[in-house]
């Protein structure tokens, strides 16, 4: 991940709210799974370290990396983001990225004003 692409990301994770909490109990394997869960769903998560939790959140920020494989986008304080990717239906583009076109579906598309054959000015009308 480029320094720009971290500074976009940055950006969006500012728009958003902590959707997940770490307590007292720490990282436990069922908070990983549901911090995976909420990567896949959503590829960009932000996660509040509450104040009974005794860890580090910066160390906790690159274990909840490793775990979920995914990459620590900033900690601030107790506020954790992370991105990780999904490759099958990407939610989030990063400036400069094209969006790939399926060769299945082109009925979105308007047509080319070249192909459009132009109508004659005269109508119908008596």
């Amino acid at each position: 991940m480029t320094t720009k692409d971290r500074a976009y990301l940055k950006g969006l994770a500012q728009k958003i709210d902590p959707i997940l909490s770490l307590g007292k109990s720490s990282l436990t394997p069922e908070f990983v799974d549901a911090a995976a869960e909420a990567l896949k769903a959503r590829e960009l998560i932000k996660i509040n370290v509450l104040k009974n939790c005794v860890d580090d959140p910066g160390t906790l920020a690159i274990t909840l990396g490793e775990r979920t494989r995914s990459e620590v986008v900033q900690v601030i304080g107790r506020k954790i983001v992370l991105y990780k990717r999904n490759m099958e239906n990407p939610k989030i583009l990063f400036p400069g990225e094209k969006v790939k076109k399926s060769a299945t579906n082109n009925s979105d598309r308007k047509p080319n004003k070249k192909s459009v054959k132009k109508q004659s000015g005269k109508s119908d009308k008596k």
